[in-house]
Formats: structure tokens, C-alpha cells, sequence
């Protein structure tokens, strides 16, 4: 199971956090355990990238293994990571392993150094999305509800309009029905108001 596939995908008070990680192993020092401080409750998991000797490795082989935690199970063997030699097979990329700590890392057969790199993944608490979040929710509200007049101002501008409007209908009406159209020539039907008839 890795990181991503347990993250869910609503959960937005969480966001994972990537460190480069690595370790040396050589005949100084066989074996690195990773393992995380226990006041740290977050997730964390290690990813691991590459694995490669050395310039002063011999040409030998080197193998690499994950000791298996022991948590009161039956003992459980280690498990080969990679096995190289600098003739060979100096390198080796690996895909797809990602560990929960505690792990712990033995260099079985050769003398090194072996190195190994990855990420150290961790489930970190995002403190700002909940503030981010509210800036976006209080504009989204100011957004959708413009201010809007109140309802009986409407209906007044609304009414007075419409009486505006039948007045002018109606002075247009009586206009062309009592006198002939002014004829066309200079100045003749440009925003002159015919004189209303007492």
C-alpha cells in the first residue's frame, strides 16, 4: 500500500510532505535503520529512488537487504534489495518500494559503500487551507448576490416609467392623428416636441 493510495482525496486538512533522504552502507557500518520520531503521529513513509556503489567500491558483490521489523511474529528472513557489482550492475533504480518506517537496511556480502536515496513522505497538517478556504467561500457569496434594489423601489421606478411611456404614446397618438407629418427638409423631425394643444 503506498502513500497516495491511503490519502483521501476530500481530506483537506492534511498535505504530504517530500524530503530527500539517504544512507551509507559500508564494512564500518552494515546496517541504517529509518524510523521516525514517536511524536510525530502523522503518516510517513519512505520511497525509495536508487541504489548504487561507490567509487571506491570493490569488484565485488554487493548485496543489499530490508531486515524485517520484529513485532512478536514468527521471525521473518530479510529481504534481498539488490545485489551489484561495479562491473556489472553499479546502479539500480527501484520503482514502486515504498516502506513504512521503522525500516531497517544491511549490507549482507561485500564491503561498499552502498548507497541508497529515496523520499521521506510524510502527512504534514495543512493549518492554511481552512483559511484559504473561507476567503473563497466569502467570495463566492459576494459574487452571486449582487446588491439588488428593494422590491418596492422597483415597482416605483418600474410604474413611473410605464407612465412616462404612456404619455409619450399617447402625445405621439394624438399628434399624428390631428396634423400631417412634418415635411422633410431642414429641421424638420429632429427632437422637436410638437407643441401640445390647449
Amino acid at each position: 500500500m503506498s502513500l497516495t493510495d491511503s490519502i483521501d482525496v476530500d481530506s483537506k486538512s492534511e498535505k504530504p510532505m517530500s524530503l530527500i533522504w539517504g544512507c551509507e552502507l559500508s564494512s564500518e557500518r552494515d546496517s541504517y535503520t529509518f524510523q521516525v520520531p514517536d511524536e510525530w503521529q502523522y503518516e510517513q513513509q519512505l520511497a525509495l529512488r536508487t541504489i548504487c556503489l561507490g567509487e571506491k567500491a570493490r569488484d565485488e558483490f554487493h548485496v543489499v537487504e530490508i531486515v524485517p521489523a520484529e513485532d512478536g511474529e514468527p521471525p521473518r528472513a530479510p529481504v534481498p534489495l539488490a545485489t551489484l557489482k561495479p562491473s556489472v550492475l553499479p546502479m539500480a533504480t527501484l520503482v514502486g518500494v515504498e516502506l513504512t518506517p521503522p525500516v531497517t537496511f544491511h549490507l549482507r556480502a561485500g564491503s561498499g559503500p552502498v548507497y541508497i536515496s529515496g523520499q521521506h513522505v510524510s502527512l504534514m497538517p495543512n493549518l492554511s487551507w481552512d483559511e484559504e478556504e473561507e476567503a473563497a467561500e466569502e467570495e463566492e457569496s459576494a459574487e452571486e448576490s449582487p446588491e439588488k434594489p428593494p422590491k418596492a423601489q422597483a415597482a416605483k421606478k418600474g410604474s413611473v416609467a410605464k407612465k412616462r411611456r404612456l404619455e409619450k404614446d399617447e402625445e405621439l397618438n394624438s399628434v399624428s392623428s390631428e396634423d400631417p407629418l412634418p415635411s422633410k427638409g431642414r429641421g424638420a423631425g429632429r427632437g422637436k416636441k410638437p407643441a401640445a394643444k390647449k
